[in-house]
C-alpha cells in the first residue's frame, strides 16, 4: 500500500510562521510535523509515499529528499498552486497506483498505529473519526453503530484528516482545484463509506497556540 501527505496548504492561520516555512516542517517536541508521520508510515510497513506541495515547496524535497533517511521512497507532487485536497489527489494518481491508499494531512499530530490502516476497504473511502475539538464542537459527519459514514445523525464526530481512498472515488474526474468533502458527501449517500472512532491522541495544528500546546505536551510526555 502507498500514502500520500498533503503539504501543499498555505497555513495563513499560522502565519507568521509559515511565511518562510511550510506548516508540516514546523517543529513540534523537536521534530518536524511531518517526520512523526514518514515514522509512523515506515514502521507499518509502507515504503512509497507521495508528498504534494505548493507554498515553498522547493523547502519540502529539500528537508525531505529522497526519503532514504527515513528508509522511505518519496516522490514529490508539485502544483502551481494549491488544488484543495482532491484536487491534490487526482494529480498525484499516477503515483499512487490502483489500489487503496492512505491519504494524511501533513498539518496533524496522531498517534494512530499506521498499520491499522492497511487492511482492505469494502467502499471508496475509510475516515479516521475523532472526538469533535473545541475548534470544531458540531463535528464533521456522523458515525453509524456498523461503522458507516453519514452526513448527519447522532453520533457527530470530527474528521480526523486521515482517510484511505479507492482510486475509483476520484476516477475521470477533471483535474484542478477541488476540495475533498463533495466527493465525499455524495459516496456517503451511496453508502460507499465506512469509518473507524479513534481515541487517541489528535491534534490539529490550526494556529500557533496549537502548535505550542502540542509541543509542550510532547516534551513533557
Amino acid at each position: 500500500m502507498k500514502a500520500m501527505i498533503l503539504a501543499a496548504g498555505r497555513g495563513e492561520r499560522m502565519r507568521p510562521l509559515t511565511d518562510t516555512l511550510p506548516k508540516p516542517l514546523l517543529k513540534v517536541g523537536g521534530k518536524m510535523l511531518i517526520e512523526y508521520h514518514l515514522e509512523k508510515l515506515k514502521a507499518a510497513g509502507i515504503n512509497d509515499v507521495v508528498i504534494n506541495h505548493a507554498w515553498l515547496g522547493e523547502k519540502v524535497e529539500q528537508a525531505l529528499g529522497d526519503g532514504s533517511h527515513y528508509g522511505l521512497n518519496i516522490q514529490y507532487s508539485a502544483e502551481a498552486e494549491a488544488l484543495e485536497t482532491a484536487g491534490g489527489i487526482i494529480q498525484a494518481l499516477p503515483l499512487l497506483g490502483n489500489s487503496s491508499f492512505i491519504v494524511i494531512n501533513g498539518d496533524i499530530f496522531c498517534d494512530y498505529d499506521a498499520a491499522s490502516l492497511m487492511a482492505p476497504i469494502s467502499g471508496l473511502a475509510h475516515l479516521l473519526l475523532v472526538d469533535n475539538p473545541e475548534h470544531n464542537s458540531q463535528g464533521d459527519f456522523s458515525l453509524t453503530p456498523l461503522g458507516e459514514v453519514k452526513q448527519a445523525g447522532e453520533n457527530m464526530l470530527t474528521f480526523s484528516g486521515i482517510g484511505i481512498y479507492h482510486p475509483d472515488l476520484f476516477r475521470n474526474l477533471e483535474k484542478g482545484k477541488r476540495p475533498l468533502a463533495p466527493l465525499l458527501r455524495d459516496a456517503m449517500d451511496k453508502h460507499f463509506v465506512t469509518g473507524t472512532h479513534y481515541q487517541g491522541i489528535w491534534h490539529d495544528i490550526g494556529t500557533p497556540e496549537r502548535l505550542n500546546e502540542l509541543d509542550l505536551y510532547l516534551k513533557n510526555n
